[in-house]
């Protein structure tokens, strides 16, 4: 890999490389853009089948935190790091971890982790031993906790936006939805859109989250069966990929109107974006509608985490989303570049205000 000539390819500030031999330490941070403020992404914990893989992925999350958080309106820039796993050595996480913060607070404040695939809790709480250059550690005082509630309620005022572009109306009264993945974040969705008389059809891959779809109201389908049934909504809160040149067959023999789910990306590939435009279906871009963790973790940095502010923030997804339609409308493209178009209109506004000198930089760090 020609390592300049990918960070060129995208503007990319910094690729940081961490090694630390007593405690097994390989990691990758990657900052892609600061205009706005300093990186925040999660940390992610891997086991990569070649190094190239990894650095790959750091470089492929740090852009996208870059636009999820320009977005979203918020005042930090997009960085990620991804630890590369050893399946077959048994390492102490504790020191590893803690190692790892030591470099965190190396970067003095250019990068803000945070928990992300194969990290939580107990591993931001490790980190925090050593900087405070982290959000989402149960120790930390002021901490935001548990992101997902926040994620689910994010894309329902996303869906609400989504439906109304649709619909002439925001209300999910009698809309029906079918609601694939039913974990955490697709749980806490299902509760808000039935209470407001939605009709929900659920499926997960497991038998667990089933049940538990069941138990809550919704209508339980099979997998393979997901789109056998008319609906207004298709929410996709699982993997990635499904919406493909199969999917979006069914969803219009579906009747399905509005894509709104909380998933990360949600299109299999580019030209699916386009089809879902020709198509007439409204979609509600993945990295604007599942931005409501992010916001919730980004508010520890107002003196404290403070739920009902947060809530508010999360609430602005509702806002994002329908300057999303705005710029898609405006310029003829679909809603996934137009969310792009969103993202770097925003920077390259604030990267014009660049050119006035001040002495001390002020930051989110500074609140």
């Amino acid at each position: 890999m020609d390592i300049f000539k990918e960070l060129g390819k995208y503007d990319y500030e910094q690729i940081v490389f961490m090694n630390d031999e007593e405690t097994g330490l390989r990691a990758i941070t990657c900052i892609h853009d600061t205009t706005l403020g300093p990186g925040l992404g999660g940390t992610r914990y891997w086991a990569y089948e070649k190094e190239e893989d990894a650095i790959k992925d750091a470089l492929r999350l740090a852009r996208g935190m870059t636009y999820k958080n320009a977005a979203s309106g918020l005042p930090i820039g997009g960085a990620k790091t991804v630890i590369l796993k050893d399946p077959n050595n048994d390492v102490n996480e504790e020191a590893l971890f803690r190692a790892f913060g030591r470099f965190v607070e190396g970067l003095n404040g250019r990068y803000i982790t945070a928990a992300d695939v194969g990290t939580d809790t107990e591993k931001m709480d490790y980190i925090y031993q050593e900087t405070n250059y982290v959000v989402g550690a149960g120790l930390k005082p002021g901490s935001s906790g548990n992101p997902s509630p926040s994620t689910a309620h994010g894309v329902y005022m996303g869906m609400k936006a989504a439906v109304k572009k649709a619909y002439g109306t925001d209300s999910l009264e009698e809309r029906t939805i079918i609601l694939e993945g039913f974990g955490k974040v697709g749980h806490v969705l299902a509760e808000k859109a039935l209470a407001e008389g939605a009709k929900i059809y659920a499926t997960d891959v497991f038998e667990g989250p089933r049940e538990k779809a069941a138990a809550l109201g919704c209508e339980v389908v099979q997998p393979d069966e997901l789109f056998d049934v008319k609906a207004d909504i298709y929410a996709p809160c699982a993997l990635g990929g499904t919406i493909n040149d199969a999917s979006l067959e069914k969803m219009e023999a579906a009747g399905i109107k509005v894509i709104a789910g909380a998933a990360n990306n949600q299109l299999e590939e580019p030209r699916h974006g386009d089809r879902v435009h020709e198509m007439g279906l409204v979609y509600a871009p993945d990295y604007i509608i599942n931005s409501g963790g992010v916001i919730q973790v980004a508010d520890e940095f107002n003196g404290g985490y403070d739920a009902e502010r947060a809530k508010k923030s999360v609430e602005n997804i509702y806002n994002q989303i329908e300057k999303v339609f705005d710029i898609s409308e405006r310029d003829g493209i679909p809603t996934y570049l137009a969310a792009d178009k969103l993202a770097e209109e925003r920077i390259q506004a604030v990267r014009k205000t660049k050119k006035v000198y001040v002495r001390d930089h002020k930051s989110i760090l500074n609140r």
